[in-house]
């Protein structure tokens, strides 16, 4: 068994916890009985300094180790999960270890490379440019003459973090049944989402195929240069990257002195990054200062592929209704899309959490957009859904910390920089994309097929039911606060079904008067769309009248 396994990782834990006056996460993650009575370790003391927690829980993660270091790292791109206090805290985790001796270094390339470094480059520099948890970077040229990077996964790192997922796997389990808090934001998904995500970091074959990929999206882009990836010398565990070379984004004398114009470099940066998110669906997720190179002409070059996100169809949807909906300023259209986005295993109250979108457009009435800064609105939004008990989907997450990031790096670039003078056509051309004709039909269509899909599922899956009902009987209880979310979804069902079956009657129309000249469309559009929404409104009112007559009959 893991605790079996794993019992003396579990003590360090506990341990560790105790001793950074942290007990409650001891009771919380079920470790109690790895804690024995009467022990130093056991007595809830006080901590050995005295920090605020958020200083103590950074503390303990980084003295468990590379997994526990990464794991807050992670943390604190989730700022709809964590309050700014401990984002800030886990933001100051650095991925520093000492360095992995010279002869194990070379010991992995001769085992990957089938060589020693000397002989498959033509010069390598055992001291290494950096040392981090899960590889080291060294200095390298190529028989070609082109300076390289390469980087060396550590050795045993895999089965470090291996080993200490598992135990990840099972405390989040364990908190999930004693802890509201785990349980209401669904932590044991969360677990499985960073694991996915740390896999990802050891794998360099993965890494390497996203750099690819940012170079394809970007090519003939002069703004942006991703560093080459030099494949005869990569595999999952070495990496070997073409070497860039300029001055740190953040080194703002060293900019003014290569003559670089700070606040158009700023524009450039969010420009390339929104290009990302809005039209490539395919971001750099981790954004930070240090990942930024200015080559003496001022272009960017952009460093470290490990962690990126992507923006999918569904995303994309939720994003253009949010955006409509604000900037419509109808609280109860944003309470509906949060609703719609947000993870959560408790029933959210809509009325509530329209109450409270309506106090935060209050707050930002009448504001230019110069005076607007994204991160306040962000921190505001972000604390509305922690109240309401509301998470948001992990790749969402990442962009929303990828803004507050990027504004956070223009600001420092240009004291002057307002990102929404940048973000804002992109955001409007994804709300008119959203609601185009042919991306309505293009819907519509879908959703006839999911209809058709389920009537042909619906009677064999509905045999099936009789069979067992006629086989064993039905014994039902039903408490009546059960009966409404029941009653609901069946509306929902019928509601879809008869919706879908109007619509797919109009799909081939749409399908023709978008194919047709967009200029005799044109004239068209508004009457087309209200005409939509007001009909599947009055279906699904009609609908929901039905099925509440029906249940007051009954």
């Amino acid at each position: 068994m893991a605790l079996v396994r794993h019992q003396d990782r579990y003590l360090q834990i506990s341990r560790v916890l105790y001793r950074h006056g942290l007990g409650y996460f001891v009771h919380a993650l079920g470790l109690e009985r790895w804690v024995r009575p009467g022990s130093r370790s056991a007595a809830p003391a006080q901590p050995e300094e005295q920090h605020t927690v958020a200083v103590h829980v950074r503390l303990v993660l980084e003295e468990l180790g590379p997994t526990a270091v990464k794991l807050g790292q992670i943390l604190s791109t989730r700022p709809d999960l964590l309050n700014p206090a401990f984002q800030r805290e886990l933001e100051k985790l650095q991925d520093r270890a000492s360095p992995v001796p010279a002869d194990a270094i070379r010991a992995a390339v001769r085992e990957e490379l089938g060589a020693d470094p000397e002989k498959v480059f033509a010069r390598f520099d055992t001291v290494p440019l950096a040392s981090a948890s899960i590889g080291q970077a060294h200095a390298a040229t190529l028989a070609d003459g082109s300076e390289v990077v390469v980087k060396v996964r550590r050795p045993g790192v895999v089965e470090e973090v291996e080993a200490d997922l598992e135990i990840l796997r099972a405390l989040a389990a364990r908190a999930a049944h004693r802890w509201s808090a785990a349980a209401d934001y669904d932590v044991v998904g969360l677990t499985a989402d960073f694991a996915d995500t740390l896999r990802a970091e050891l794998d360099y074959l993965q890494e390497g195929h996203n750099a690819e990929r940012f170079a394809r999206n970007f090519a003939g882009d002069p703004d942006l240069h991703v560093p080459e990836v030099r494949w005869d010398t990569t595999t999952s565990r070495v990496i070997t990257l073409e070497r860039l070379r300029g001055t740190k984004i953040s080194d703002l004398q060293a900019l003014d002195e290569a003559g670089i114009d700070r606040s158009a470099l700023a524009a450039r940066a969010t420009r390339l990054l929104a290009d990302m998110v809005f039209e490539h669906g395919f971001f750099h997720a981790d954004p930070h200062p240090g990942n930024f190179l200015i080559e003496p002409g001022g272009r960017i070059g952009l460093l470290d592929y490990g962690m990126v996100g992507e923006v999918d169809e569904r995303t994309r949807r939720q994003l253009a209704a949010l955006f409509a909906a604000f900037e419509r300023r109808d609280p109860a259209r944003i309470a509906a899309a949060f609703t719609d986005i947000g993870v959560t295993k408790q029933r959210v109250d809509r009325g509530r959490l329209a109450a409270d979108a309506g106090y935060l457009l209050s707050r930002y009435e009448g504001l230019p957009l110069g005076r607007v800064r994204i991160g306040d609105v962000v921190r505001d939004v972000l604390e509305m859904l922690r109240r309401h008990h509301l998470a948001l989907p992990r790749n969402l997450a990442l962009v929303v910390k990828m803004i507050v990031m990027t504004e956070g790096l223009g600001s420092t670039l240009d004291p002057g920089f307002q990102i929404g003078t940048v973000l804002g056509p992109y955001a409007r051309r994804l709300v008119v994309g959203h609601l185009d004709p042919v991306a309505i039909a293009r819907r519509l269509r879908q959703a006839g097929v999911d209809a058709a899909s389920l009537g042909v599922e619906l009677p064999g899956q509905l045999g099936r039911l009789l069979d067992a009902l006629d086989r064993d009987g039905v014994s039902v209880s039903v408490r009546t606060d059960e009966l409404d979310p029941l009653v609901a979804r069946v509306e929902r069902i019928g509601n879809r079904l008869v919706v879908a079956l109007v619509a797919a009657a109009g799909i081939e129309a749409l399908a023709v008067l978008a194919s047709t000249d967009p200029q005799r469309l044109k004239p068209y559009e508004t009457k087309v769309a209200a005409l939509g929404v007001a009909a599947v409104g009055s279906l699904t009112a009609y609908l929901g009248w039905t099925a509440r007559g029906h249940r007051r009959r009954r």
